[in-house]
């Protein structure tokens, strides 16, 4: 009989692991950014608003880091799978992050 793991499924939706941090509780501080996903927002302002999801961890903590920041979510797309984990620090820039 065949067992489970042998037919190689992967999850069709990825989860995070950790606590819910606020944005402005990691602001310039050294990061390790684990992996993202980008989903539409559950409450858009405009039609094509995005909501970012990226599993981060912090002393050896993992959590979890929701935004809406069009400029995070731009940068994040933009690096290689094979580059993740990075390390990163989030800076704000008068409303930017």
């Amino acid at each position: 009989m065949k067992d489970f793991k042998d037919f190689n499924i992967k999850p069709s939706v990825k989860r995070f692991a950790g606590d819910k941090i606020k944005i402005s509780r990691i602001l310039n501080k050294k990061i390790i950014v684990q992996d993202f996903k980008l989903e539409p927002s559950k409450y858009p302002k405009r039609e094509d608003d995005k909501c970012l999801t990226i599993q981060i961890e912090i002393k050896g903590e993992k959590h979890i880091l929701f935004t809406s920041s069009s400029v995070l979510s731009d940068q994040i797309q933009q690096v290689n799978n094979d580059d993740f984990p990075f390390t990163t620090t989030i800076v704000q820039e008068g409303e930017s992050f």
